[in-house]
């Protein structure tokens, strides 16, 4: 035999689950909310360095590619007293096919002045790397960015990137897209003439 129990029984056993349901689903909201602003802001403590201390780094070179970077690996800190020109690029990205071509005009005009290129080659396959470094004649310092050390020093969003880092190791340039010869030489100029 079952036992019916009276509505009013009901009614009150089914107000507190509605109660805690909506509990759950508010500290469930909450808990999103949270987590949302937390890798907000720890998004916004790992942005890309766009002026102060460059970070330091050590680049191995692609052998043929050494330029005018003086030893190979090398090392950002023993390029003090240089101006630098740090490029991020990929084979495979159009963007910096685009720029290719003003960055070895520019490093050709720059290199006997005290300018270094350091092209750095992100996410790449090495066969693919050279084979573009050929296409494009590119002549100055070029390695690649192996298990991604120098892109997570620099927090890289993509390619190209571009940075122009003063004598005292400081970036003074950064720009995300294609660099012109125009841009770069007119920062370069500035920085060889503030001696």
């Amino acid at each position: 035999m079952s036992q019916t129990l009276p509505p009013e029984t009901i009614a009150e056993e089914s107000a507190p689950t509605k109660r805690s349901r909506w509990l759950y689903v508010a500290i469930g909201v909450i808990g999103v909310f949270v987590i949302i602003l937390a890798l907000g802001l720890f998004r916004t403590n790992r942005t890309q360095p766009t002026s102060g201390p460059a970070p330091d780094f050590q680049l191995t070179l692609f052998e043929g590619y050494e330029g005018n970077a003086g030893s190979n690996p090398v090392s950002l800190s023993n390029l003090r007293g240089k101006v630098v020109v740090l490029n991020f690029w990929a084979s495979w990205c159009i963007p910096c096919a685009e720029e290719a071509e003003d960055l070895q005009t520019t490093y050709e005009k720059y290199k006997d002045k005290d300018v270094v290129f350091l092209g750095v080659d992100w996410t790449d396959i090495e066969a693919d790397a050279l084979n573009y470094l050929k296409r494009f004649k590119i002549t100055y310092a070029n390695g690649p960015d192996l298990q991604s050390r120098i892109e997570s020093l620099y927090f890289l969003t993509g390619v190209p990137e571009t940075y122009v880092i003063d004598r005292d190791g400081n970036i003074q340039f950064f720009k995300i897209s294609p660099v012109t010869v125009a841009e770069l030489s007119g920062v370069i100029e500035r920085l060889l003439q503030s001696e």
